[in-house]
């Protein structure tokens, strides 16, 4: 059973509360959305993030530096993102999700904590994936 919280107008149990928080996330990017990029992610100062082929960044202040030179910069990436699957863990939660960015295919990991009522990234990890097929609208799911 999972509990519910209310998030918005909505009563979202958690895990479609964490599937609505990783979409909130690429909606950010697709919108080259700094300041809802920054609310997304934890106040914690030990937030990290490893964009592909870059190196760890782990401190919030340097996280949010990569996302907005990221989203203001000439070549925001267009990221469409596919078979979103959430695993709770208490206060904690993960999403696993593929990335597709100019026809390369990218397997990501989402880290998010309960914060203020609220799910918050806490990382995020995204790297090349072997070949996949995958249907054009797989839905989100829990497992």
């Amino acid at each position: 059973m999972h509990s519910s919280r209310w998030m918005g107008r909505s009563l979202l149990s958690d895990d479609a509360a964490v599937l609505f928080a990783n979409d909130a996330f690429y909606t950010a990017i697709a919108g080259r959305d700094f300041a809802a990029m920054e609310r997304l992610w934890s106040e914690r100062p030990a937030v990290s993030c490893i964009h592909p082929g870059w190196p760890p960044i782990a401190s919030r202040q340097e996280v949010m530096e990569s996302w907005h030179a990221i989203l203001t910069g000439q070549h925001a990436p267009e990221i469409v993102w596919r078979n979103a699957r959430a695993y709770l863990l208490g206060e904690t939660a993960y999403v696993i999700c593929y990335e597709i960015l100019k026809g390369t295919t990218l397997v990501a990991t989402n880290v998010f904590v309960r914060e203020a009522g609220q799910w918050r990234m806490a990382h995020h990890q995204a790297g090349a994936a072997p070949p996949v097929s995958l249907p054009d609208d797989t839905p989100a799911r829990l497992q």
